[in-house]
């Protein structure tokens, strides 16, 4: 035994990366920045800021890719899923725009409006929409001398009710007006947008609004006695008619009515699942599908939906929200055409709106 300290413990070498609690190799990147940089003064914590950002861009493209191998019902990452991750994320998709992925294949640009569903479903052809455009509008009549015009500045505003009026401006061109906050927005392929809002969704200005109900289309539901409290008598009576012809409703189907009292024009009736039920993600599934086909009948721009079948739970939770946002991306992809062009989700409990805010930021569709 040496009189020095015996046998010490061997101190184990610790790397910059280990050091830095990375997995990137900080010193190769400080090698590599020296090269390309020589004439400049590299800083000892550049590489490892470099490393860590280039750690936490691979770790978002592997788990969006990841969403997207899964999708596809594939148990094994391929260039192509990485491609669809970053095109389908705005973000990613600006940075390495100029990236060129190998053996990822590429992707269809199709403008949103050649898949626009024009009103009374009829198609027209390119010569047809030019020859429509070059008709000459009716020359508007002179007005007599002692009848001057009105300024636009005077005229009425339109007021909320009256078989749910809304102005003829769109909502979706719209701000989304006081008592509202805009928390979350996504951009899909096709130019839809998402978005997550806080607020009562019965004084949101959109096309329709989604009513989460049971089989005899009940009001007793939040959203339910929200347009209730809203609408009035007029509201339950045109409820109750429609209750006449379409109850009982099936799990996940739809029905529509007209709105009163408050500034949507629809409300889509929904007979929502229950987290309970074995089959909830399908049922899930198969009413936004409903909700958005019958959306799409009715030609609608801009609808608002509350949270549709969330558990107590928040593993269940996030599944129904997972399988909700999907179904919507998915919907219009699929589709031929849509007149869909917004779709807000509006809701107060806090539980809900952290579950679609976060989501909604890891949506690869």
């Amino acid at each position: 035994m040496s009189g020095r300290g015996g046998k010490a413990a061997k101190r184990m070498r610790s790397t910059r990366s280990q050091r830095a609690g990375l997995i990137f190799p900080v010193s190769r990147v400080h090698r590599y920045l020296r090269k390309t940089t020589h004439h400049y003064r590299i800083a000892s914590g550049a590489p490892v800021y470099q490393a860590a950002v280039m750690e936490y861009l691979t770790a978002e493209i592997l788990e969006l890719a990841g969403n997207a191998a899964r999708d596809n019902k594939r148990s094994r990452i391929i260039p192509r899923h990485i491609l669809l991750a970053i095109a389908n994320d705005d973000e990613l998709h600006k940075l390495l725009k100029g990236v060129t992925i190998a053996s990822g294949g590429v992707l269809p640009k199709i403008h949103p409006e050649l898949l626009k569903k024009r009103k009374g479903g009829k198609l027209y052809t390119p010569e047809e929409l030019k020859s429509k455009k070059q008709k000459k509008p009716a020359t508007p009549k002179k007005s007599e001398k002692g009848t001057p015009k009105k300024a636009e500045k005077d005229a009425p505003t339109p007021k909320k009710g009256g078989k749910g009026k809304a102005g003829k401006k769109d909502a979706v061109n719209k701000d989304l007006g006081p008592g509202f906050t805009l928390l979350s927005e996504k951009t899909l392929f096709l130019g839809q947008s998402m978005c997550v809002v806080q607020g009562n969704i019965a004084e949101i200005d959109v096309d329709a609004v989604v009513n989460p109900t049971n089989a005899k289309l009940n009001l007793a539901g939040e959203v339910g006695n929200a347009l209730k409290k809203a609408g009035g008598e007029a509201f339950e009576e045109e409820v109750k008619n429609l209750a006449k012809d379409k109850s009982p409703l099936d799990v996940a189907d739809a029905a529509i009515c007209q709105g009163h009292g408050f500034p949507a024009k629809f409300v889509i009736h929904v007979n929502s699942p229950t987290a309970s039920q074995k089959d909830a993600l399908e049922k899930v599934e198969a009413a936004v599908k409903n909700i958005l086909a019958l959306a799409d009948e009715k030609n609608l721009k801009s609808i608002a939906l509350p949270s549709i079948g969330s558990g107590a739970k928040d593993e269940l939770r996030a599944q129904i929200v997972q399988t909700t946002l999907k179904t919507i991306s998915d919907y219009f992809v699929t589709v031929m055409a849509s007149s869909l062009r917004q779709i807000k989700f509006v809701m107060t409990k806090m539980e809900d709106i952290g579950a679609y805010t976060m989501e909604m930021a890891k949506l690869d569709a």
